[in-house]
């Protein structure tokens, strides 16, 4: 049986960008040596941070349990190697952009001893959905396309909608960034096992794993581990090679032709985006009993000597990384963690490498793409904007703070690509702009929502306090009432004890 494959339609607005891949993924992929400190931070997820449950001084294995989420949405975390808990206190980390954030510090022992593997591990079959959730949340794991929304979260909203498509995202369309590709070659066995899993879990009987078309070894594996499998409800599909492909709403409609509305998900149109590394995660985890303790990432950029993929231990420094890829080069200037497009500049290499990290770049330049000039409404950013929104009028509106139009004009459908940074002749940073903007609508919402609950808060004690006040008024008439009640009373009974004494006594036979 062979493994169907479609070239799909064309993406509105996108780009098409240099890869610069060639270097990274000309070697397999090199497993990074254990590092003498794990920085593990509580927040590697969206959503609350984790809460430990080791202590200082405490012995860990790899794979242990090391800090768990009270329900709310989050994520475990697991110790990557072993050895000791020396600290739990705050460190730079990427999410922060550098800024400090409580981590879990293991210094390892050197014998990368793990716990026993073999009471997490099951058969799939063996288990309903509800117990797949919650391994999978157990696991720690996470979407590992950039979000890091916990799994086990986004599935249970899935399952509760009209889902029908579930889609695992192999579409790497950003620069540099090669890691997706690296995995799909290697591991592509288990991104089949976790599409099954998931499919079991959701009850669905259609999964499309979705690469670009200048990927030719992944997609052979792929291809072939599909026809392994003997599983019909994998389909292997291609996209053009433009950005933002990848990204979730564009997407679905690229697979399905179905639009994802504004301010809806893919789950509300019937489908279910995992990235690929996250369906490998899950076939780690719920068959291998393996928690999510490492990852693929891309070292990459002109400013490192060897660009190449590592599978690394999330906590690994970053500076531990870099020499993994021969070091920096004398023509490092800037460091990024993420793409060339979407990543973020990094004022240190002690930060960790994390959930998130898909992928750490070099680069010679300083990110300066000239003087920033007037907008001279040229149309170009509206043209290749995959949402089709008109970013100079968001640049206007936003400048003027005038939140209704930002609203009016779709400013929360941003997916940040940073398409309409590139080609803006004006050099203006929009997408920095937008970013700023979103948070700062963001920040109103919070305002009013806080305001309103202020004046529930007060509603409801003024409400209070006029029914104590009704309380109170109602028991002092009721007194008052009792009292004029026993006044009659004593008063009627004073009168009939006396008009009884005014009375003759019959009994004395007085006339």
């Amino acid at each position: 049986m062979s493994a169907p494959t479609v070239d799909l339609g064309k993406l509105h607005g996108g780009l098409r960008l240099q890869a610069y891949k060639v270097e990274s993924t000309a070697a397999p992929v090199v497993d990074a040596p254990v590092p003498p400190l794990l920085i593990l931070p509580l927040i590697q997820h969206t959503g609350s941070a984790a809460q430990p449950i080791v202590k200082i001084g405490q012995h860990v294995l790899g794979g242990e349990l090391l800090a768990t989420h009270d329900g709310a949405l989050g994520a475990a975390i697991h110790a990557s190697s072993s050895g000791s808990v020396i600290a739990i206190e705050p460190r730079p980390v990427s999410r922060m952009q550098g800024d400090m954030m409580p981590c879990i510090i293991i210094a390892t022992d050197g014998k990368d001893e793990f716990q026993d593997a073999t009471k997490f591990r099951h058969e799939p079959s063996d288990l309903a959905a509800a117990d797949i959730f919650k391994k999978i949340s157990e696991g720690g794991i996470v979407g590992l396309g950039g979000a890091v929304y916990p799994t086990a979260a986004k599935l249970r909203q899935a399952k509760n909608g009209p889902l029908q498509h579930l889609i695992l995202n192999g579409v790497e369309c950003e620069p540099y960034i090669s890691c997706d590709d690296m995995l799909m070659q290697a591991q592509a066995s288990d991104i089949v096992g976790g599409a099954k899993i998931l499919l079991h879990a959701l009850q669905i009987n259609s999964c499309f794993i979705v690469i670009e078309s200048d990927k030719p070894r992944a997609h052979k594996q792929l291809a072939l581990a599909i026809k392994e499998s003997g599983d019909e409800r994998l389909v292997l599909k291609q996209v053009p090679t433009i950005y933002p492909s990848g990204a979730e709403d564009q997407l679905v409609q690229l697979v399905t032709g179905r639009e994802v509305p504004s301010g809806e998900l893919p789950t509300d149109v019937g489908c279910l985006v995992q990235n690929v590394g996250t369906a490998a995660a899950v076939e780690r985890w719920i068959r291998h009993g393996e928690p999510l303790t490492s990852r693929i990432t891309t070292i990459s950029g002109d400013g490192v000597r060897s660009p190449l993929n590592v599978r690394a231990r999330l906590g690994t420094p970053v500076a531990d990384l870099i020499g993994c890829a021969g070091g920096y080069s004398e023509r490092a200037k800037r460091l990024i963690i993420g793409g060339a497009m979407t990543g973020k500049a990094m004022s240190t290499d002690a930060i960790p490498l994390v959930k998130a990290t898909n992928c750490i770049l070099v680069l010679s330049d300083n990110g300066g793409a000239g003087d920033e000039l007037p907008c001279i409404r040229c149309g170009d950013c509206a043209d290749v904007c995959p949402v089709q929104l008109l970013p100079q009028q968001l640049h206007w509106y936003g400048i003027a703070e005038n939140e209704n139009q930002l609203r009016k004009h779709g400013l929360i459908d941003c997916i940040e690509c940073g398409c309409c940074d590139f080609v803006c002749p004006s050099h203006i940073p929009l997408t920095g702009q937008f970013r700023h903007f979103k948070s700062e609508l963001r920040e109103l919402e919070y305002e009013r929502a806080r305001a309103a609950r202020s004046q529930q808060r007060f509603d409801a004690r003024s409400t209070r306090l006029r029914l104590e006040k009704l309380e109170r008024e109602r028991d002092l008439t009721a007194q008052k009432d009792v009292a004029r009640n026993v006044g009659a009373d004593a008063i009627r009974a004073i009168l009939e004890r006396s008009e009884k004494k005014s009375r003759p006594d019959k009994s004395s036979g007085e006339e």
